[in-house]
């Protein structure tokens, strides 16, 4: 991914928080939102994925880390906080690609879907109930 595409990207990110309701923006301010270009080698091992596989970078679009709100207690001080992950490859090439004169608005709509489906895992919705949702 080129600067000038990361740069594109990351105001269609910003553009995807600002028309979110007010209460999600608000809760962006408490949980990290981390976007890279793709996820690490230690995140793709610890989901149990190869990576060695070029295909596993282009798959993961977003990634929530830690404990959703309806599983903390005050007993998990010391565990390492909640972050949601956007992946610019996975969600580029989810939304095929730069090409085309509506590139922006299929990646804008598959940045806000997964930034959704993130924010869903921080508040305990598992993958069958986001599906549920439309943010699969």
């Amino acid at each position: 991914m080129t600067p000038a595409e990361r740069d594109r990207f990351d105001r269609l990110v910003d553009a995807a928080i600002d028309e979110m309701p007010r209460a999600l923006r608000a809760l962006l301010e408490e949980v990290p939102l981390i976007v890279d270009d793709e996820p690490s080698h230690e995140i793709l091992e610890s989901l149990g994925l190869d990576p060695s596989d070029p295909d596993v970078r282009e798959e993961l679009c977003g990634l929530h880390t830690g404990v959703a709100i309806t599983d903390q207690s005050v007993e998990d001080s010391g565990r390492l906080p909640t972050d949601i992950h956007l992946f610019r490859v996975g969600i580029v090439a989810l939304a095929g690609g730069w090409g085309g004169r509506d590139a922006e608005e299929r990646i804008g709509d598959e940045i806000r879907i997964t930034l959704l489906h993130e924010i869903g895992h921080h508040f305990g919705l598992e993958e069958d109930d986001l599906a549920d949702l439309g943010y699969d």
